[in-house]
């Protein structure tokens, strides 16, 4: 049985000459899989030639989750290359299509007879059109293929503007965004936007917050409903849970999947001396960062929406509270990550000291998050409390620079002990606004020093380190979140050339480097080891700043 051409390197290229539909990405069938908003099937290609269609299930491996294996294309019983794969469709040739019906239905069409699909263990005649995956009904094949492309335009019509250069990437974080939306079943099937279809399908917290960024220059409503999903599972206690998904929510180290505390059993700790290491003990609560009112503001900016303030103020007052009396073990006014998730560093060196720790970028998000409750509180009309949180901002960045700052940097506290490994955390507190200018000027030096500037800036361990790994999760590879901080961080505290910088360092190394992944090899630009495709935040951080530009 010969291999068909598969949809990578220059066969793709010779194979889609010539029949490229105008206006919507095409995708690798590797990287991008053949997906559609609000379907959990992916259809991907198999080194051999073949076709795999899988579901997308939460913290699940594809490889677990087979629908059909060695799917073949034959016409008069010769097989049918792929020819070309797109956002609304994979051609065949000969007028063979596989196409969406709906979330649940794949359908193959044709327009000739003597057209049969095969795949291990079963196989189908397709008269004009034949379902491969779903329920068995009658489908018009001119209408279902029309009715895709129909869907997939309208999307690319919301799209925000870009410059020229970047538009084919944010092309494909458009349609990333689009593909990873999917209902979920514990939120009452609203529809969030997940990290990612490769075993990522939830709502994780941080995650939604940088979504709703890109969301709301074209579908507010749905940024909205980003936090809506979290708010929705908030506990009575304040703290709002690190992820939603379809059978619940992980709110805790109970809630975990076992190759989670595993794993984590492997690394944290693993540079102490010892009486820190080992597994996390007893219940911890598992969150991720307080930035939701900050992405709720962003929302405001963009589609003002008082209701909508209204309905989240409260819960999100008693979110920061949890910070401060949960998540501040010792009392010192600055909170603590109690458990590694719930900084979202999962793999930084700084839980090499032991399972709590207390980098400066908390406490950061934290005066931040004071400061834009009281942008929400003074359009409620809550003037008195407006004030108040303001008050909060300043003397909480206050202790940051009493307690944290010796000098030279921010420091970080993991076992009660000073972490000696430098990361871009250090630098975050210009995510205030608020430090006084000669602070400022000190760790906007040490962002343009050596240590953390380069072609491709920002490491998350700088260059000079000795833990620096440039492939190995949180340990050296660029992240676009942090990038994403770091330049608001620049221009809030009044650096705006140096925030143009890394908007365009930023955007060139994501427009360079072939897809919108989870991380990147800081010294190549490319894809990191371990990195995972199709990434809901980097496809939305990436639209975000690349619209700011003029």
């Amino acid at each position: 049985m010969p291999d068909p051409v598969t949809l990578s390197g220059p066969a793709a290229s010779a194979a889609c000459t010539g029949i490229a539909a105008p206006g919507l990405p095409e995708l690798d069938l590797r990287e991008r899989p053949f997906t559609d908003r609000g379907s959990r099937l992916l259809v991907t290609a198999e080194a051999d030639g073949s076709l795999r269609i899988a579901r997308a299930e939460y913290e699940t491996p594809l490889a677990e989750t087979a629908v059909r294996t060695g799917l073949r294309v034959f016409a008069d019983g010769a097989e049918l290359a792929v020819r070309q794969a797109r956002a609304d469709r994979i051609s065949f040739g000969s007028g063979v299509d596989l196409v969406f019906a709906d979330a649940e239905t794949l359908v193959l069409t044709s327009a000739a007879a003597g057209v049969r699909a095969v795949w291990d263990g079963g196989a189908v005649t397709v008269g004009g059109a034949a379902v491969l995956v779903g329920e068995e009904r009658p489908v018009d094949p001119a209408a279902v293929l029309e009715e895709a492309g129909r869907q997939w335009q309208a999307w690319f019509e919301g799209m925000p503007a870009v410059p020229d250069g970047l538009r084919e990437r944010a092309r494909q974080a458009w349609w990333t965004l689009a593909v990873n939306l999917l209902p979920i079943a514990s939120a009452g099937g609203r529809e969030g936007l997940v990290p990612s279809k490769y075993g990522y399908v939830g709502v994780w917290k941080w995650d939604a917050y940088f979504h709703a960024v890109a969301l709301r220059h074209a579908d507010p409503g749905l940024a909205r409903d980003q936090i809506r999903i979290l708010l929705g599972h908030q506990r009575p206690d304040g703290l709002i849970p690190d992820v939603v998904h379809d059978r619940g929510v992980l709110a805790e180290t109970t809630d975990l999947p076992r190759s989670d505390l595993l794993r984590l059993a492997q690394h944290v700790g693993r540079a102490a001396d010892g009486e820190a290491g080992g597994p996390i003990g007893g219940i911890v609560p598992v969150t991720k960062p307080p930035l939701t009112a900050w992405a709720v503001w962003k929302i405001h900016e963009v589609a003002p929406d008082p209701e909508f303030l209204a309905e989240v103020y409260e819960p999100i007052a008693r979110s920061h509270e949890w910070w401060l009396t949960v998540s501040d073990p010792d009392g010192d006014g600055l909170a603590e990550y109690l458990h590694p998730y719930s900084s979202g560093l999962d793999d930084s060196p700084v839980w090499d000291h032991g399972p709590r720790a207390e980098p400066p970028d908390l406490n950061t998000y934290l005066a931040v998050q004071a400061d834009r409750l009281a942008d929400i509180a003074e359009a409620l009309g809550r003037t008195a409390e407006a004030a108040s949180w303001r008050d909060r901002a300043a003397r909480h960045v206050e202790l940051m620079i009493t307690r944290r700052w010796n000098g030279t940097r921010f420091i970080t506290l993991a076992s009660g002990r000073q972490v000696e490994t430098r990361t871009p955390l250090d630098l975050m507190p210009l995510l205030t606004g608020r430090l006084p200018a000669e602070i400022a000027r000190r760790l906007v030096a040490d962002l343009l020093s050596p240590a953390f500037w380069g072609d491709r800036p920002v490491p998350t361990v700088a260059f000079d380190d000795p833990l620096f790994d440039q492939d190995t999760m949180w340990r050296g590879p660029v992240w676009l979140n942090v990038n994403y901080l770091l330049v608001e961080g620049l221009r809030r505290s009044g650096f705006a050339e140096e925030a143009g910088e890394l908007t365009r360092r930023t955007l060139d190394m994501v427009n360079d480097g072939g897809g919108l992944y989870e991380y990147w090899n800081p010294l190549t630009g490319a894809r990191a080891a371990g990195a995972t495709s199709g990434f809901g935040w980097s496809a939305a951080l990436f639209l975000d700043l690349a619209a700011g530009l003029p």
